[in-house]
């Protein structure tokens, strides 16, 4: 009888040796070309719920330096990559309430909320470039909202 390392040895090579069988006869892609517009790493885990006939919108964002967005809000939750730069984002609740402000530099990842308004502002010294995902966007729609400054957020 065969002892127990010896079938764990035997079952381990079978299994390499059925991985590298599926690997050599993936097919390599044809006129097929991908390119990243962004990475960057979330600080804490997320969820997207996309409603059924609504638009997804992926955009890349250059703001100078000094430059900024203007007070804004989404439709949906929107997902933002920043990948070279730093902006200061200013944001409170649409209905009213309390300012907040956070920096975000090269490589985070950042979410905008529909129930809040934002102004995002490059306080570095070059542009800052974000990929940016809408989602929720209606259909052949806007995936930015214009809002008045709501007057006491400094942004």
């Amino acid at each position: 009888m065969f002892g127990k390392r010896t079938v764990l040895v035997a079952l381990m090579a079978t299994v390499l040796v059925v991985s590298a069988v599926a690997v050599a006869s993936a097919t390599d892609p044809s006129g097929f070309v991908s390119v990243l517009i962004g990475r960057g790493q979330a600080a804490r885990s997320f969820e997207v719920h996309q409603r059924r006939g609504n638009d997804v919108a992926v955009n890349q964002i250059t703001v100078q330096p000094a430059g900024f967005s203007g007070w804004h809000s989404h439709p949906g939750i929107t997902v933002l990559v920043l990948q070279s730069g730093q902006v200061r984002l200013f944001s409170e609740p649409i209905a009213g309430g309390e300012c907040s402000v956070h920096t975000f530099t090269a490589g985070q990842v950042f979410l905008e909320h529909p129930e809040s308004e934002y102004n995002a502002v490059n306080t570095g010294a070059v542009p800052a470039v974000l990929a940016v995902s809408f989602f929720n966007v209606p259909h052949g729609g806007s995936s930015r909202i214009e809002r008045t400054n709501p007057g006491n957020c400094p942004g």
